[in-house]
């Protein structure tokens, strides 16, 4: 193969990464680091959101495993839910048809999108394996007081024919499909969120400065701070179908009965299509054959209940489930259970998902079940992708087709759009992207392995390049300033474009460059370790060593400020004396000849020269 022909090396690596299974082999005894994308919901396949999402969260991974740790970067969907089911009723059909369906199409399209899953941890939450547990739990919440039913205002989105929990109503209306809310009393599932509001927000101690200041300022307002808070009790019954049945029965002797543990899960009935239409009750009540059962404590006729749990309740907890997905003997395996060290996910769900889970979590700590009273260590969240200026929707005819995209510049070039286009946390205009200007990027960079020299040890300046630009790379990441580290691989690929062919430090750089594009670019960087001589699987190729000495820089350049204001600017040593510094700085045009009456020095960059 010669050029760039970004559908052959697609072609060639997937199969190969397949094979080789990176990121399923786990080595216990090297740091755990675990990182956890926000799961999907399975609604058709993925989209510029999900491209966005989890070229970030990649990155980060393969920065992890390239610095030696053991990393578990696990995958799962959010597979309960009103789309699915919505989506039964139109086509005739069971939601187990359509969400299964749409969750093999993401997952192939994960594949190829190359993410450094570990697909071991996979997971579903409209499995009955994991429903079980959810049940499970909702068990134990009943047991302590913090499951209970009772008569409520409740709000009511009509066009869901479902009851809303006050965090799903955003200025009066239905947060998911817009409809203006209605109230209704209702005897209704709660989890006693209030009785854990001063942990919510005493607990955000331990995130400050390792989430962003705007999510806990809004779950603090939330929570609130004034006598009867803000917080309410958390409404989770649902009246629809698709969702977890909640284990109770209602006997007229017992009243609410735990259904036992052994006889979990209660699975849901075979219900389709019109039998699924939302009318006011759960579409349950109906299904009379699976309704009516014994009362698991005195024998008599009794009920189950026939509402659902919020999809809410799924989420809170599958992060725990994800390092032995396949456990059968609890909900999650004590042996391997922790927080997570790095969430990434959307903004929006700051007084929901989020909320719910550091919920989820004190409870489960007060269980004995776990040993952390947080649940994900650090956040960060990712802006939305628009399309001038505006959110994509199919409504406005202004929807980015993903796959498109990857036809059009191959995987690699969207995901070096994606990084290369600002700051993780801000929004991605694509209409200001170039993925063409990324795929001619990465052109460059394959090139540089036509003609590659021994390695030679010698100094020269593309070698001291190479490491400071290296030193500057290692840094933005860790700061998560993923788009700078991106500017900078591109300063070193012109760097090695620019040198002489027989550069003694020319495979030095090349293979670095490699290694630290096979976090943006999976795929070119594979093909760039190959052409090296390399055998596969440079995602574990290890990070590149740095000699500080190197990376220090030769000369950099000095701010000369009178009163404050920059009059000119300098190339000085780096490692130049203060004593020296005003020296050169007293003899600047700016300031020679004028009244000095002090220096302030700030060694190499800034000398500020007071004068009357």
């Amino acid at each position: 193969m010669t050029g760039y022909d970004f559908r052959a090396l697609q072609e060639r690596w997937l199969p190969v990464w397949d094979s080789l299974a990176l990121f399923a082999q786990h080595d216990p005894a090297r740091e755990r680091r675990y990182l956890v994308d926000m799961f999907a919901y399975p609604s058709g396949d993925l989209h510029m959101g999900h491209a966005e999402a989890y070229a970030i969260g990649d990155v980060v991974a393969r920065y992890w495993v390239q610095r030696g740790f053991d990393v578990l970067h696990p995958i799962g969907w959010d597979s309960f839910g009103l789309p699915a089911e919505n989506a039964a009723i139109k086509r005739d059909m069971h939601p187990a048809d359509w969400t299964y369906a749409n969750i093999a199409t993401q997952a192939e399209s994960f594949r190829r999108y190359a993410v450094s899953i570990d697909w071991s941890t996979r997971l579903h939450t409209s499995d009955p394996s994991y429903y079980r547990w959810t049940q499970w739990l909702f068990l134990r919440f009943f047991e302590r007081g913090l499951a209970y039913r009772q008569a409520a205002e409740v709000n009511w989105c009509p066009t869901d024919q479902t009851v809303l929990a006050n965090e799903q109503v955003v200025g009066g209306r239905c947060e998911r499909c817009g409809s203006e809310v209605t109230t209704r009393s209702l005897t209704q599932w709660f989890f006693r969120t209030t009785a854990y509001a001063d942990r919510l927000l005493a607990d955000m101690s331990q995130l400050e400065g390792h989430w962003p200041a705007h999510i806990l300022t809004m779950q603090r307002n939330w929570i609130g701070e004034a006598p009867d808070y803000h917080l309410r009790d958390w409404l989770i019954s649902r009246q629809r179908f698709w969702g977890c049945p909640i284990p109770i029965v209602h006997c007229p002797a017992c009243g609410e009965v735990a259904v036992p543990d052994d006889e979990l899960p209660i699975r849901l009935p075979d219900l389709r299509g019109a039998e699924l239409a939302p009318r006011g009750v759960s579409p349950l009540a109906a299904a009379t054959d699976w309704v009516s059962v014994p009362c698991p404590s005195c024998g008599l006729s009794a009920q189950r209940d026939t509402d659902t749990t919020d999809t809410f309740v799924d989420s809170s907890w599958y992060f725990l489930r994800y390092p032995n997905a396949a456990y059968d003997q609890g909900p999650f395996d004590p042996a391997t259970v922790r927080p997570v060290d790095q969430y990434f996910g959307g903004p929006e769900h700051a007084v929901l998902h989020l909320l719910y889970a550091r919920f989820f979590t004190k409870v489960l700590y007060d269980l004995g079940l776990i040993d952390f009273t947080e649940p994900f260590r650090t956040l960060t969240t990712q802006g939305h992708v628009i399309l001038n200026g505006a959110a994509m929707s199919k409504s406005k005819g202004n929807m980015v087709d993903l796959g498109e995209q990857i036809a059009t510049y191959g995987v690699d070039a969207v995901r070096v759009a994606m990084v290369f286009a600002g700051p993780p946390e801000e929004d991605i205009d694509w209409a200001d992207i170039s993925p063409g200007g990324s795929s001619r990027f990465l052109s460059r960079a394959l090139a540089l392995t036509d003609q590659v020299p021994a390695p030679a040890e010698k100094v020269t300046a593309l070698r001291r390049t190479t490491h400071r630009l290296l030193s500057a790379i290692t840094e933005l990441i860790e700061a998560r300033r993923l788009n700078v580290a991106v500017a900078r691989l591109m300063e070193l690929v012109t760097a090695a474009r620019e040198a002489p062919a027989d550069d003694p430090a020319m495979r030095e750089t090349v293979e670095a460059i490699a290694v630290v594009l096979s976090l943006f670019a999976p795929y070119t960087a594979e093909e760039m370790w190959a052409r090296l001589g390399h055998d596969p699987g440079v995602a574990k190729a290890g990070w590149p060593a740095i000699d500080p000495a190197l990376a220090a820089e030769d000369t950099v350049v000095c701010a000369v400020q009178v009163n404050g204001k920059v009059r000119d600017r300098v190339t000085v040593p780096a490692d130049i004396t203060e004593a020296d510094l005003v020296a050169l700085a007293l003899a600047s045009p700016a300031v020679a000849g004028r009244p000095v009456t002090r220096t302030i020095v700030r060694a190499p960059r800034l000398v500020n020269v007071v004068v009357r």
